[in-house]
């Protein structure tokens, strides 16, 4: 089933936690703090935030209803939080989803018409009913709508020829062979994220949990966020600057004064040198090609492997993300060979 948390090759393995959400969670709040400010500068220069603020929100559908597709959505209105009107769930059997009808979710079985509001997509469903899925949606999909696939079963490739499209992401696992210690067993998602072990679990810096992701798949994330920026018309310059500062704002009382200072996102570690030397301070970055940065090395690969600070930084933000502070232990940095250029 779809449901399991970790690959079908390990059927007797809980279905009850997802280490993928809380990676999603913390990427998809960089979005929700870099949109506000062009839509505070939009009203500035034009007085038209009222009728700007339903295009710059973030609007996410879920294809699918069943266990795994509710468990998302409780997830989502918890941790992120997605506001209900922003959040819209298609299924065969809508009438299963009283609770979420109740909130004030629109619940109903249009997948097409989902993807057509959406700007991010879930595909929750199972392999059988995916191909069917594609030919319902892949001509209403925007080049800039971010489809994520829970479908274990279908490779990013298959994904990106079903549906015509680029921008999709789909997360690969990496199962420790001692699996009678996975965490997160018989655990609902939204108590499992509220669980210290299970969050030290699934940091991505952090794979002894028992079931990690590959690292492409954070690094996808990323470029993800970028391109949901570029589809705001955002200047990559000023994509740059909030990234760079988001990271430290959210730890400075864990970090000594002479370590609090912001990192330093440049083009180049998202592009290379010539196209970003190229690149004036007001164009916004391409739009990337997602299923290729999940199958094949760019500039930002190195940055991840290397760069032992945004490590540190990026393990603060997790935790803190959540509620939860890093232990000295836990805080004391891997010696590191090199780090990239700045």
């Amino acid at each position: 089933m779809l449901e399991k948390v970790v690959p079908p090759s390990h059927p007797h393995v809980s279905q009850s936690h997802n280490p993928r959400i809380p990676v999603f969670k913390n990427v998809e709040s960089f979005s929700r703090k870099l949109v506000p400010e062009k839509r505070t500068s939009k009203c500035r220069l034009t007085g038209l935030c009222e009728e700007t603020q339903d295009d710059d929100a973030l609007k996410v559908g879920i294809i699918g209803g069943g266990h795994l597709g509710k468990q998302l959505a409780h997830t989502l209105l918890q941790f992120v939080p997605i506001p209900a009107e922003n959040l819209r769930i298609s299924t065969r059997r809508p009438e299963t989803l009283d609770e979420f009808k109740k909130l004030g979710i629109q619940c109903f079985y249009q997948n097409a018409s989902l993807v057509g509001w959406a700007n991010v997509v879930f595909l929750c469903c199972l392999p059988s009913q995916l191909p069917n899925i594609c030919v319902e949606i892949q001509t209403r999909l925007g080049k800039d709508c971010i489809v994520y696939s829970f479908v274990s079963a279908i490779p990013v490739s298959r994904l990106k020829l079903l549906l015509n499209h680029t921008n999709i992401l789909r997360p690969q696992y990496q199962c420790a062979e001692d699996l009678a210690h996975i965490w997160g067993a018989n655990k609902e998602i939204t108590a499992a994220l509220q669980d210290p072990v299970i969050i030290q679990a699934t940091c991505p810096y952090n794979p002894a949990g028992g079931i990690s992701l590959n690292i492409k798949w954070l690094e996808g994330m990323f470029y993800a966020l970028l391109n949901f920026c570029t589809a705001k018309d955002m200047p990559h310059s000023q994509v740059l600057r909030h990234l760079s500062e988001l990271f430290p704002s959210q730890h400075l009382k864990a970090c000594k004064k002479d370590e609090a200072s912001p990192l330093k996102f440049q083009a180049q570690d998202f592009v290379s040198k010539i196209y970003a030397k190229n690149l004036s301070q007001k164009r916004p970055f391409p739009l990337f090609d997602l299923t290729a940065v999940q199958l094949k090395e760019t500039p930002f690969s190195q940055y991840l492997s290397n760069s032992t600070t945004f490590q540190d930084r990026f393990t603060h933000l997790y935790y803190d993300s959540f509620g939860i502070s890093l232990t000295k232990e836990q805080e004391e940095p891997e010696v590191s060979t090199g780090s990239p250029s700045q």
